[in-house]
């Protein structure tokens, strides 16, 4: 059984699906500090050919605010939805994908943790991927933990076997030290460098896995979420 931890991030890059998708449980991490400028109330699209962040602004949250706590503002929601559709419209899963955005804006739980969790959840289900979503703020373990030991603990508490991190924890993780407490550690590296049809070109990488949700078919992006490999 495979194990993963993230904090809950806002329609997320690729690589976050990919990782969920890789593990049997995945933890949102958002029994943690919020920090600002981060992906958990924003992320990019393809505006007018190019990228272009949309962001919640957030409503409340203090410099010690756990990302359980933080709330979102629904100012721009408006705002927000009229440039998708004016920038997305022509694409080919518009119709499928554009209401999962929009059942996102319009809750009325403003919290930055429950809206991007309901981000993940409505792709993961429109994708029929399984894998089970986890707040940490629910659980009972040890917060006071170095880093690699909370890992541990969270892995220990699921009964799984085998932690995976994104690849870029391969600097701050010890394999060696995780395989002691009778735990594999692997990272994931994603694989998916390849371009897809986004209309119009230039071609502009790196955007919310909303881009590629509203240009590409469930088959196609099957394959791109097993493009990635555990070292």
């Amino acid at each position: 059984m495979k194990l993963a931890v993230m904090q809950p991030y806002l329609f997320p890059y690729i690589g976050y699906y990919q990782l969920i998708n890789s593990a049997d449980v995945f933890i949102l991490y958002d029994d943690v500090s919020y920090i600002k400028n981060g992906y958990i109330n924003r992320n990019r699209l393809k505006i007018n050919g190019e990228s272009h962040w949309f962001t919640l602004p957030v409503q409340s949250a203090s410099c010690n605010s756990k990302i359980s706590e933080v709330k979102l503002s629904d100012r721009f929601d408006k705002k927000l939805k009229t440039s998708i559709q004016q920038n997305y419209s022509k694409a080919p899963f518009f119709d499928e994908v554009y209401p999962l955005f929009c059942r996102v804006l319009d809750q009325t739980n403003r919290r930055a943790s429950f809206l991007a969790e309901m981000s993940l959840t409505l792709v993961l289900n429109y994708l029929g991927i399984n894998t089970r979503l986890i707040r940490a703020s629910d659980l009972d373990y040890n917060r006071s933990l170095p880093a690699s030991d909370r890992l541990i603990a969270l892995t220990r508490l699921f009964e799984c076997n085998h932690y995976i991190n994104s690849i870029g924890g391969k600097q701050l993780y010890d394999k060696s030290y995780f395989l002691d407490q009778g735990i594999q550690l692997s990272f994931l590296r994603s694989t998916f460098n390849t371009t897809y049809d986004q209309g119009k070109p230039p071609f502009v990488p790196n955007l919310s896995f909303l881009d590629q949700l509203m240009w590409c078919s469930k088959e196609r992006l099957h394959e791109d979420l097993e493009s990635c490999r555990l070292e």
